[in-house]
């Protein structure tokens, strides 16, 4: 049986300390979940710390990097997957996952929900910028979904994945 995997997308370097945090307990619960934990993969931000929380909850972890440089891949990394395509990886990101959760929020994030809503996926906004859950939830009322705490988002991840929850 194929395995689920849970996209967590989010801010690198301007990720905010509450980013970090719900990042780290949101990669713990897709662990937990038995699910494949999917992010950019890089040492920083939202990735890194989704990552280091699968990672203490001994899950399995997939990183997908924008370039050839792998001295930037998270520790917390098990399989990196090396694109050499930049921001064009975001496509990557948002069709290898059966969930999307934008934890936080910046410009490749932005566009990875926006690649997601074109895709037909649906996304869970895990964030604390107002403007941005307006704007998406207006683009599609049914593709996106609200969750203010991690363990909500996780919540509404099962009842997205169904009958393969």
């Amino acid at each position: 049986m194929i395995k689920i995997v849970v996209g967590v997308m989010g801010p690198g370097a301007g990720a905010s300390a509450i980013d970090l945090t719900n990042a780290y307990q949101l990669g713990e619960l897709i662990a937990k979940a038995g699910w494949v934990l999917l992010t950019g993969g890089r040492n920083v931000g939202v990735m890194d710390a989704a990552n280091k929380g699968a990672k203490a909850a001994n899950g399995l972890t997939l990183g997908i990097l924008p370039t050839r440089d792998t001295s930037a891949v998270s520790d917390a990394v098990d399989i990196a997957i090396i694109t050499d395509m930049g921001n064009a990886r975001n496509n990557i990101n948002v069709l290898s996952s059966d969930v999307i959760i934008a934890c936080g929020m910046g410009t490749g994030t932005a566009s990875e929900i926006a690649l997601a809503l074109k895709a037909n996926k649906k996304v869970i906004l895990l964030n604390e910028n107002q403007e941005s859950k307006v704007f998406f939830k207006n683009l599609s009322k049914d593709s996106i979904s609200i969750a203010n705490t991690p363990i909500k988002a996780i919540d509404i991840s099962r009842k997205f994945l169904g009958d393969r929850y």
